[in-house]
């Protein structure tokens, strides 16, 4: 499957899943201060896109460290991104808010990383660059779009909430996740069959 900039950035924004992770935005800001929260998402958004970008572009160098090839990352990258499409569909429940600590505003962890920076995302950068690394410019724009995407939905995360109601959220998820999972098969399917075809 050949990448293009529609479909790179659509994959990016299945994989952050901006939209799903409302109700774990809403949990991790819900005792900082209102006026602070607009800071915190520009803040966490801005740490997320430097470290996607530094996967991005060092990815490669890094993958010719450690003697991976682009077979063995596009097959692991199918299975991260099942996993992570079966979670989409099976959502974990959320810790209550007996649960929750009483924290300062969040720092890095856990709204940049893992939420939206998480291992599947950094896998999905390093691969769209080992597999056209003449597209950077395209990926990195491709990554723009999804965090801008991901900072509107996270500011209108409250008004998104009340007008499509959590069960809306919660089914489009699900829809999300099934449209990741065919995305993962295909993407292991044809590392597998690239492997195949030099072994």
């Amino acid at each position: 499957m050949e990448y293009t900039f529609v479909s790179a950035t659509v994959l990016l924004i299945l994989i952050t899943d901006p939209l799903g992770n409302i109700p774990l935005f809403m949990s991790a800001l819900q005792r900082v201060r209102p006026e602070r929260r607009r800071v915190v998402v520009f803040r966490e958004c801005a740490i997320a896109f430097a470290v996607l970008l530094f996967f991005m572009i060092f990815g490669r160098s890094f993958l010719g460290i450690l003697h991976l090839s682009d077979q063995s990352l596009r097959a692991a990258g199918g299975v991260i991104l099942f996993m992570i499409a079966i979670r989409m569909i099976f959502p974990p429940e959320l810790p209550s808010d007996d649960d929750s600590r009483a924290h300062i505003e969040p720092l890095i962890v856990p709204l940049a990383i893992p939420m939206i920076a998480g291992p599947s995302a950094m896998a999905t950068v390093m691969l769209l660059v080992n597999r056209s690394p003449e597209k950077l410019l395209v990926w990195i724009a491709a990554l723009i779009i999804t965090i801008l995407v991901t900072v509107v939905v996270f500011l209108s995360s409250v008004k998104i909430k009340e007008i499509l109601g959590e069960q809306v959220i919660q089914a489009i998820e699900r829809l999300m996740g099934l449209v990741l999972c065919a995305l993962a098969v295909e993407m292991f399917l044809g590392g597998l069959a690239a492997y195949l075809k030099i072994a």
